[in-house]
């Protein structure tokens, strides 16, 4: 029978077995909020991180976590097959640079993964490796999932495929229509190698308690040999929801952009206080929730672009990428329990002024100990940016919010380039360049995305304005340039040219910094913060024997100096004797 909502029972275990470690890892994300649960659906993730690999183990529960945690951050309009494998693609990413990082200890982060999707009437499911998914009905129990192994000889077979073993993920994917009744069985190769899917299809048919039949089925492998990891999941349909959810999908995808709003509006409860910004591209306006009376920030799309499906996804995409970044440093997009008229997106209020501003109305230079403040505030909020494999790609000054307290953060989710998402350092498919040209790594603007390093580029521009007293490293010329061969002419200027206490060991960070050749350029945020905050030997190094080099130049002044005295001495003593 068909219920006014999707209820499930379920229970899992996940155990070492007779293994000194384990290395599988499960997760479940069942919404008690019913908006949550009707929208994205409850979440079932089975992972069995590759033993050889060396991380399969954190591999395993970096997957499992990650996906059941933000899978229901994805933007409702986003299918389940769409929301799951945008974020598969990101968590891949992450695995795959990880295993190359410890490429010479030979660690690698592999793991397979399978994960059930719930939602509405239909499950759906996600899977790469050799753990298993089956579904059982009347008495019937079917593997869902292929088996990604192939079979050398006799006993002997390898992995085909894993999570974080190549650069693009390729999944088995595939949905099952739901009745009530339904059961589904996750689990690990210690299980299914060592249990007869005809011994399996009995126990499922004839559980009535599965927590128990989940211990059984544990003990079971354990007494037929399992030598290897126990883990799975049972899940039960109890009742479905009456209404399919397909239509409304197709609703959400096509949401209308909200009318211009002025002062005393209402949009889905929401009451309008104020107008905070408007340009060509989007609108923000201080509005508060009537329902709790919280003053949020609502961001609308502008009507200039509600033909362009391009402009559509990115501002949805924005949502998504605001409600993965969790930092202090970064403004918080908040995930909305209501259903929503029109396409827009709420983000908590930041009372205070752009950094822009602030540092307008500052006496220049900025004390030391406050600059490196600032600069370290927005080291955390990129950080928090490149730990989920995203890259900010248009840091400045405007888009950082100092706040009354004097702490920073960062917003603006707009020219966010997430790299699970296309190819890393392909060139960008962008109607307009990137940024602003006096922040942005050049790359960027030239049409080719430089990661990391780009946004690293943009801290060390900021730092650089910061303690000069409001110059950039390449002066405004670097705003005129518009092909590499304007960039080649470009030449740093010494930060302690505009502030003398600035040491010569600080300025060489900066400059690495934003350095135009990437093989020169700091690799990570970690590097250019450890360089500005104590001396680098390196660049001590370079000091001393810049010194050396004008050693022998202060030598023959001071000999020809020498000289001069003496000649001139010689001269007055001839004259006294004549």
């Amino acid at each position: 029978m068909s219920g006014s909502e999707l209820q499930l029972r379920y229970s899992h275990l996940c155990e070492a077995g007779i293994k000194p470690a384990n290395e599988d890892a499960v997760a479940v994300n069942v919404p008690e909020d019913p908006h949550l649960l009707t929208y994205k659906g409850a979440c079932f993730a089975l992972a069995d991180g590759v033993s050889t690999a060396g991380a399969g183990q954190q591999a395993s529960e970096r997957a499992v976590s990650r996906f059941c945690r933000e899978y229901s951050q994805t933007p409702d309009s986003w299918s389940v097959a769409y929301s799951a494998t945008q974020l598969l693609a990101t968590i891949n990413n992450e695995l795959y640079e990880l295993s190359h990082q410890f490429v010479h200890n030979q660690k690698g982060y592999l793991t397979t993964f399978t994960a059930l999707i719930i939602k509405s009437q239909t499950a759906h499911f996600f899977h790469i490796g050799d753990s298993r998914l089956y579904h059982w009905r009347d008495g019937v129990l079917v593997q869902l999932s292929q088996d990604h192994t192939t079979v050398l000889s006799g006993q002997r077979q390898f992995l085909g495929r894993a999570l974080g073993m190549d650069a693009r993920v390729a999944l088995q994917q595939g949905s099952q229509s739901l009745r009530p009744g339904d059961r589904f069985l996750l689990c690990s190769d210690g299980i299914s190698d060592f249990i007869s899917d005809d011994e399996l299809q009995r126990a499922v048919s004839t559980a009535t308690d599965l927590s128990l039949t989940a211990v059984q089925l544990k003990q079971q492998a354990l007494a037929q040999g399992s030598d290897d990891n126990l883990s799975l999941i049972l899940v039960e349909v109890a009742t479905l929801p009456q209404q399919s959810l397909d239509d409304l999908n197709q609703h959400l995808t096509r949401l209308p952009f909200p009318p211009a709003l002025s002062v005393g509006m209402k949009l889905d409860g929401y009451k309008v206080l104020s107008e905070l910004f408007a340009s060509s591209r989007s609108h923000l306006y201080l509005v508060e929730d009537e329902a709790s009376g919280r003053q949020l920030v609502l961001k609308c799309p502008s009507l200039n672009y509600d033909d362009d499906a391009l402009y559509i996804d990115r501002f949805i995409r924005e949502e998504w990428i605001g409600l993965r970044i969790e930092s202090d440093y970064v403004v918080k997009v908040v995930r909305q329990t209501r259903p929503r008229s029109f396409l827009y997106y709420l983000m908590e209020y930041l009372p205070g002024q752009s950094l822009e501003q602030w540092f307008e109305r500052q006496p220049k230079p900025l004390k030391p100990a406050l600059a490196i403040k600032l600069v370290k505030q927005i080291a955390e909020g990129l950080t928090a940016f490149h730990r989920m494999g995203a890259i900010h790609q248009d840091l400045k000054p405007g888009n950082i919010i100092y706040l009354d307290d004097g702490c920073l953060k960062i917003v603006d989710f707009g020219s966010v380039y997430v790299a699970g998402l296309a190819e890393i350092y392909s060139p960008l498919q962008h109607e307009a360049a990137l940024g602003t040209a006096a922040y942005s790594d050049p790359h960027y603007l030239l049409g080719h995305n430089s990661g990391v390093q780009g946004d690293i580029y943009a801290l060390a521009t900021i730092a650089y304005e910061l303690f000069s007293g409001g110059h950039l490293p390449y002066g405004n010329a670097v705003e005129e340039c518009r092909t590499a061969a304007d960039y080649d002419k470009l030449r740093y200027r010494s930060s302690h040219q505009f502030n003398s206490v600035i040491p010569a060991w600080f300025d060489r960070a900066l400059q690495k910094g934003v350095s135009l050749d990437l093989s020169q350029r700091y690799q990570s945020i970690n590097q250019l913060l450890t360089d500005l905050q104590q001396p680098n030997p390196e660049f001590l190094h370079e000091e001393v024997k810049q010194e050396h080099r004008t050693n022998p130049l202060l030598f023959w002044q001071l000999l020809s100096g020498f000289w001069f005295i003496t000649l001139l001495l010689v001269v007055w003593l001839f004259l006294l004797r004549r």
